[in-house]
């Protein structure tokens, strides 16, 4: 028997098991997904040790999973898995509703219950009618006081029975109002949890402090932005926010955190470019164009609900009335109308694809609520043209410095890169690294596993700008307030939305697209109605000839500029000339009054200063010869 209970005490010294409680400290939100960092103070006894943290997240990405805080202590296993049997902990108010929901349902089974004993009663009383029998007559008395009691008392039956169908009318209207607030809570009553299995041996006792990290799905942030000016030639406040949120299962309680630029679920694998062999394709080839993969700074936004927009042609920015607008994975769909506009509700999807015959399509995550895409021409079969060019950034910083590493595939003879720490107006820190950009949140934050976003401000800027008004009549009419702002790339700023405010009121919204190629950021702040733009073609030029086999085609316009601002505004005027890519096609008489006129693109520049009540015309013409037998895209 001794013997016996030496072995048993040897079997659990030497492999005993524990479940541990982990709680969550650090927090790194990446654009899409998020690294959770949990703590665990543990306590092993000499032999091996299983721990199992359980209640964690069933979205869980083992091969993520980290351990750190092991002193002398080896790991034998690390294992993940679900646990189906247990359930995440929801929070109060999630609970607090259920309990209602679950009142509302014995007061409904309640009523149902005084239903049917009112119909029974009921039943009894009708069974019941016949008063006396052959042997005994019933007095006109009797038959008085029997009536009155029928009457009375199915009376107050009825009455019962209305009262009880009205009340189970009003608790399954409850019901539904509660089953929404969960519905908008986003609860799943079949949340399973995740659980890490770690195996450790130890020589001796010993109380380790574990940090066990590791990634999920189901959380992300994206950027937004309030773009703030009181009036013109004052700077622009530009308010950085992040709306972080996150659906894991589980619930994040004062924890610190720290938002990332990078997405590492990316496809990080670098393309092999093999050669490509030129040859003649038959009609009865099944040829397809293949495109780059395009890359987008773009991420998915799940507070989206509809999309509005104008899709236009990449070349010349004409409006594509019919083109379709799908929610890739659905059948969900819109299209165009005669201007090229469109609004679509989303509902499962988080890819747009954009299409229309003769031009390539185009899929963009669902980013933002105003969406205006222009399409390019698809690639023709009738002639094969290679042109192949490099372009090299001659810009300073570190994108030379990664481009000289890769070019001369050597990395000992650079000194060891550190990367830049900032403190924000916020109290934020701003680490600046390679290949992202981590902003670390002084405060603490509860982000609850709910899908909803918590707003966090990152940053907030006092921007110089550059205030001009903007008209393009060819293809709008309105005024553009625009504001363009220098030294942009030193903001860490995203592609996202922005809410426009001006002179204290809304303006509505624009977007923000850091990944231009220019030196300076351009943001429209909205329509100026009290400039007044109007493009009509001259009376003169309304003619076409024939000579010979061509036909000559005349065209001229006039735009005319009004102020009717009580200040003086510059005003940034662009029209065109069309460009023939067509030798039986050609243009003559060109006439580009007084602006600057790029021969290569065809456009015309005008920057004009107009003062209060000022009027301003300019013009331009030309004529285009073709072959009268054909028609041209006038």
């Amino acid at each position: 028997m001794k013997t016996l209970s030496q072995l048993l005490f040897f079997i659990c010294t030497v492999f005993a098991f524990a479940q541990e409680a982990s709680k969550i400290k650090n927090v790194t939100v990446y654009l899409d997904g998020a690294e959770i960092t949990r703590t665990a103070h543990v306590t092993l006894n000499a032999g091996t040790t299983e721990l199992t943290f359980n209640k964690l997240s069933s979205h869980i990405e083992e091969s993520s999973i980290q351990i750190s805080g092991l002193k002398n202590t080896s790991v034998l296993s690390i294992n993940y898995g679900i646990n189906y049997l247990s359930k995440q902990k929801q929070n109060d108010s999630i609970i607090a509703l259920k309990e209602v929901l679950n009142n509302l349902d014995d007061k409904i089974q309640t009523e149902y219950h005084l239903i049917s004993g009112y119909n029974e009663e009921i039943s009894l009383i009708q069974n019941n009618k016949q008063l006396g029998n052959e042997a005994k007559v019933v007095s006109l008395e009797q038959l008085k006081t029997f009536a009155t009691y029928y009457r009375t008392r199915i009376t107050e039956l009825k009455k019962a029975l209305h009262k009880s169908n009205k009340a189970i009318i009003d608790f399954e209207k409850s019901k539904n109002d509660i089953k929404q607030q969960l519905a908008e809570f986003n609860v799943d009553d079949k949340v399973q949890t995740g659980e890490i299995k770690l195996k450790l041996n130890s020589d001796k006792p010993e109380n380790l402090d574990l940090k066990i990290s590791y990634n999920i799905k189901n959380a992300g942030w994206f950027p937004i932005y309030d773009l703030k000016a009181d009036k013109i030639n004052s700077p622009i406040t530009l308010e950085y926010k992040a709306h972080v949120f996150q659906n894991s299962g589980c619930n994040w309680d004062d924890v610190k955190l720290v938002l990332s630029t990078s997405d590492p679920n990316t496809n990080n694998e670098k393309p092999i470019v093999n050669p490509k062999y030129l040859n003649f394709i038959s009609a009865y080839s099944n040829y397809q164009s293949h495109r780059a993969t395009k890359s987008y700074n773009y991420k998915y936004n799940p507070l989206v609900k509809t999309v509005t927009g104008v899709i236009t042609t990449a070349s010349d920015g004409l409006p594509l009335p019919g083109a379709s607008i799908i929610e890739k994975g659905t059948t969900n769909g819109t299209q165009t109308d005669f201007d090229g506009r469109y609004s679509l509700k989303t509902t499962s999807g988080n890819t747009l694809v954009y299409s229309y015959v003769g031009l390539d399509s185009e899929e963009l995550p669902i980013h933002s609520s105003i969406m205006n895409v222009a399409l390019n021409e698809g690639n023709t079969l009738d002639e094969v043209v290679v042109v192949g060019y490099s372009v090299k950034s001659t810009s300073n910083g570190m994108a030379n410095r990664v481009q000289g590493m890769i070019d001369n595939d050597s990395y000992d003879d650079e000194e060891p890169y550190e990367e830049p720490i900032d403190y924000i107006a916020t109290g934020n820190i701003v680490e600046t690294g390679i290949a992202n950009t981590r902003f670390k949140i002084d405060k603490s934050y509860s982000i609850p596993s709910d899908g909803d976003v918590t707003v966090i401000e990152i940053d907030k800027f006092n921007l110089p700008a550059k205030y001009e008004y903007f008209a393009a009549p060819i293809l709008n009419e309105n005024v553009f307030l625009t504001a363009k702002i220098g030294n942009w790339e030193r903001y860490n700023l995203l592609p996202a939305e922005a809410n426009v405010y001006f002179e204290g009121s809304y303006s509505g919204k624009t977007n923000i697209n850091p990944g231009a190629t220019t030196d300076s950021l351009t943001i429209s702040l909205g329509v100026d109605p009290n400039i007044i733009v109007k493009r009509k073609q001259r009376n003169d030029f309304k003619k076409t000839t024939f000579i010979g086999n061509n036909k000559v085609v005349y065209k001229g316009f006039e735009i005319e500029i009004r102020n009717n601002k009580p200040s003086e505004i510059k005003l940034t005027l662009i029209d065109r000339i069309p460009i023939t890519q067509n030798k039986s096609i050609k243009l003559d008489d060109i006439e580009t009054g007084s602006s600057d006129f790029d021969k290569e693109k065809g456009l015309l520049k005008w920057i004009i200063n107009l003062t209060s009540g000022a009027t301003e015309k300019v013009n331009h013409s030309y004529s285009v010869k073709y072959p009268k037998g054909k028609r041209i895209n006038l």
